[in-house]
């Protein structure tokens, strides 16, 4: 297959301005494409990555990537998706989002050899830019009725949208015709709800570029859930990149849970497996879906790409450890890990306790009663070890490096003692 045709067997192309046009370019040449994030949050989630994983695979087939960051639209805010006004963040906000983003890039993208990626940053070109120069050189050349017919702008019409809000779509075809003009940019990728801004940015290359430029625009689909639930959230919150956000551990989770009915989706979508690896992964979902090699693959996949291999091998770790009651082969660090959404309890004291009166203590047994009976019933584990002593007394050597101990009652309650 080509890349197109692998893209439309992964079910990644949503709309292309030009079909035929773009399939001619690639046979015949090899091209520069971009794809934008705003830097609204010092971090991006997965939700952003299925556009940037579409242009690594162009990457991949010779074509060079721009990876831009919108300094200068993130001052702006994008309506597209937005019920309402976004809230305006700070230059020096901005600026570390940027920096925290662009790290990220990093890690998806080569940024040496023939075909290195390009990073750029909109400020670059349009943070200086006087409202005379905007409105004169790129106003003109987009009429109101146009951009009324955006969709995201048509469905803000009646909450209300700020002219800041409404100007974004001309500053995103201002990218566009920059790195078409300075770069030979030919393509645009970008989400579904990016439709209005992409075809804007080929309205102005059409409009100022010399005649007979060409360039093309394509979307990628919105990833949902078989279930109808949002992709990308838990109960804690959307799913990031940044590890002090969302542990590898809880990374490597998030992907480890998918459903049977969307795993080999995201296979197609998010990872760089073969069709005919994909497709063994489908044939193993259908015949021996209790061993859940699908998810396992995605999951490794995924965890590896934008963690590294060392944090993978730790959330593995910290996975079967919890399958096996192994607590005491965690290090503290991957006990916070794995235990970031247990309830915990500090023992301020320092000092040595009995079982039962911890059990009390941290509202893990109502009663003392109760607690007696965990204990005498084999219910209690300290650190993976069943502990049936009624005296039983927690000293140092039940703390993990000095700073936690794990408590399982029954099957699955665990708590987290803190020192």
């Amino acid at each position: 297959m080509n890349l197109l045709e692998d893209l439309q067997w992964r079910g990644i192309i949503y709309q292309q301005t030009d079909e035929e046009g773009l399939k001619v370019t690639l046979e015949k040449e090899k091209i520069s494409l971009y794809c934008g994030v705003d830097p609204t949050a010092d971090s991006m989630h997965i939700g952003h990555l299925l556009p940037y994983l579409t242009l690594r695979r162009f990457q991949q087939k010779g074509h060079r990537p721009i990876v831009l960051v919108g300094g200068a639209t993130g001052m702006i805010g994008d309506p597209s998706g937005k019920s309402e006004e976004r809230k305006l963040q700070t230059t020096d906000v901005i600026q570390h989002n940027v920096e925290c983003i662009q790290k990220q890039m990093r890690r998806i993208f080569d940024f040496e050899g023939e075909q290195a990626a390009l990073m750029v940053n909109n400020y670059d070109w349009a943070g200086s830019m006087d409202i005379v120069t905007f409105l004169r050189d790129y106003g003109k050349h987009v009429g109101v009725n146009y951009m009324l017919a955006k969709d995201t702008i048509a469905n803000r019409l009646e909450t209300g949208i700020s002219f800041t809000e409404f100007t974004y779509t001309i500053l995103q075809a201002m990218d566009f015709l920059h790195l078409f003009e300075k770069f030979d940019c030919k393509l645009q990728i970008g989400g579904s709800d990016q439709w209005g801004n992409i075809t804007t940015g080929l309205e102005l290359i059409r409009k100022m570029a010399p005649e007979g430029s060409k360039a093309y625009g394509l979307t990628i689909p919105l990833v949902t859930k078989a279930d109808g639930t949002k992709f990308g959230k838990t109960e804690s919150g959307a799913v990031w990149l940044d590890p002090k956000k969302t542990s590898p551990y809880e990374f490597y989770q998030f992907w480890i849970n998918t459903a049977d009915a969307d795993v080999i989706k995201y296979l197609k979508f998010f990872t760089f497996l073969s069709k005919e690896e994909i497709e063994a992964l489908e044939v193993a979902v259908q015949t021996e879906p209790h061993l859940r090699g699908a998810q396992k693959a995605l999951a490794e996949e995924m965890t590896r790409m934008i963690h590294g291999q060392e944090s993978l091998d730790q959330a593995i770790k910290i996975t079967e450890a919890l399958f096996n009651g192994d607590i005491q082969k965690l290090t503290a660090e991957e006990i916070k890990q794995g235990f970031k959404d247990v309830p915990s309890y500090e023992h301020t004291s320092g000092e040595e306790v009995n079982i039962v009166d911890l059990l009390i203590e941290a509202k893990i047994a109502p009663s003392k009663r109760q607690a007696r009976e965990d204990v005498s019933n084999g219910a209690i584990y300290i650190n993976g070890e069943r502990v049936t002593e009624l005296e039983y007394v927690l000293s140092e050597k039940d703390r993990i490096e000095g700073q936690f101990t794990v408590i399982r009652r029954g099957k699955k309650k665990y708590y987290l003692i803190k020192y």
